[in-house]
């Protein structure tokens, strides 16, 4: 039992934030991968956290999810969930551009939290499989995440394209970012919260 205990005491656990207006379909990815449902009406009044094992690369890993409600009434919650994440996936719904417009605020509000531009992120459009009723243009969404310097995928959580892609991408990243850090550790990283949002801000894109 000993043994046992230490071997999941060493299996690396991801932690990941769903970030994304209300109604884009967060909770929709979210039970799609943890649970191979799609569950179209589901409407959370809070976050919820979900764990999972997974084989990312061969390696057996945890990752844990915090789906957020979309609309937390209080920035110091909010500022909370940002905090604790290691990864994040900003989704925004295809037919809705007012929901792709809200992800540079959510992209902000973290970046802000974070004090940190490379933080893992991936850009979602989700809804793929409603193509007639699409708002946002891929090339248009493939510009704001080049602005950032992250990914862009689109995804379906009614047919589960790309479901797994952007949160095994995602951990990828957040591994990949830990190593680095263990590589620097010992060493300085440092930049004053003023000159980073002024640096942030020189490179906000305003689609």
């Amino acid at each position: 039992m000993a043994a046992n205990k230490g071997k999941s005491q060493n299996t690396a656990l991801h932690k990941v934030i769903m970030v994304g207006s209300g109604g884009v379909g967060k909770s929709a990815l979210t039970l799609q991968f943890m649970y191979d449902e799609f569950v179209e009406d589901y409407e959370p009044t809070k976050a919820d956290s979900y764990r999972k094992s997974v084989v990312l690369d061969g390696e057996k890993v945890q990752i844990d999810i915090l789906d957020t409600a979309g609309q937390e009434d209080y920035a110091a919650i909010r500022d909370n969930y940002f905090r604790s994440g290691e990864g994040f996936l900003c989704v925004f719904s295809l037919t809705e551009h007012e929901s792709f417009n809200a992800t540079t605020e959510f992209r902000e509000q973290i970046l802000r939290v974070k004090e940190d531009e490379s933080v893992p992120f991936l850009l979602v459009g989700n809804k793929s499989d409603l193509e007639e009723r699409r708002q946002v243009q891929a090339e248009t969404a493939r510009e704001r995440a080049e602005c950032w310097g992250v990914s862009y995928v689109e995804t379906s959580a009614k047919t589960r394209s790309n479901v797994d892609k952007v949160f095994f991408d995602l951990m990828r990243e957040i591994r990949k970012r830990k190593m680095d850090d263990g590589k620097q550790k010992g060493g300085q990283r440092v930049a004053t919260s003023n000159s980073f949002m002024d640096r942030l801000r020189e490179r906000c894109c305003m689609h």
